[in-house]
């Protein structure tokens, strides 16, 4: 089974930027997009032998996750349960037989940390979120973390701590949550490799130099890590400041 999930920074634009050739081509069975920007009647993509669920913000032009999905789950829950989050659709999850899928778009606490608090909350509020499903079977959790991990996760660390997205806080909270029993599954099977980013900011041509940040990931519960047999970071796609990443898993 591949999975694919991406942060297509706004889904009407991406569909003009080659998503439908990727999609064709990488042929997934699951498809996580964050940043979708859109309501149903704003986008015309509903591929054919593919469920679709679309969980957008109250405020238009905003946030918003959408999964593709080959495969019919048992049960959808769209949110976490917090208000103030579940208002922005960040998050959607679906039950399979095997395990739990989770489309992510963790909040950004902006620039000048504005949001700090409201991402804490975030973080302890979603780490007791996934060990409750991991209670019942394994979890696959994916999307945009909004945080670079470690300083592998990052061209220019050291000038980056205590940005948004390489705090302290943002990455103990990372590192919290994998010690309370998941697995980053690219780090694990790339576990020193360098220079393997999915963001890259649009100022002074950062994409093309590959000065990014590796902030999308796939985790999987630690019991599950073994039946990921394929990582993929997809740099060479374009469409949105942010490239797709996949995992592929045995049955």
């Amino acid at each position: 089974m591949k999975l694919v999930s991406w942060n297509v920074a706004g889904f009407r634009a991406c569909l003009k930027k080659g998503f439908p050739e990727f999609f064709n081509k990488v042929d997934a069975d699951i498809v996580c997009l964050q940043e979708v920007k859109a309501t149903k009647d704003q986008y015309d993509f509903h591929p054919e032998n593919y469920e679709e669920f679309l969980y957008p913000a109250e405020k238009k032009g905003y946030a918003g996750t959408l999964i593709y999905s080959r495969i019919k789950p048992l049960s959808v829950k769209f949110g976490i349960g917090i208000e103030k989050f579940d208002r922005e659709g960040r998050s959607i999850t679906l039950e399979f037989d095997d395990f739990f899928l989770i489309n992510f778009y963790v909040p950004n606490v902006k620039r000048t940390l504005e949001r700090m608090d409201e991402r804490m909350e975030w973080e302890d509020y979603i780490r007791m979120y996934l060990k409750e499903l991991d209670s019942i079977k394994p979890v696959v959790a994916c999307g945009d973390f909004n945080v670079a991990h470690t300083e592998l996760d990052i061209k220019n660390a050291k000038q980056n701590i205590g940005n948004a997205g390489f705090t302290y806080e943002e990455r103990n909270k990372f590192t919290e949550l994998l010690e309370s029993g998941f697995i980053d599954t690219y780090r694990h099977y790339h576990k020193d490799e360098r220079d393997a980013y999915t963001w890259w900011s649009y100022i002074t041509n950062c994409r093309e130099r590959n000065i990014g940040w590796r902030i999308d990931y796939f985790i999987v519960s630690k019991r599950f890590i073994d039946k990921v047999t394929n990582t993929s970071i997809y740099n060479e796609i374009l469409g949105s400041d942010h490239c797709p990443i996949g995992i592929e898993i045995s049955q």
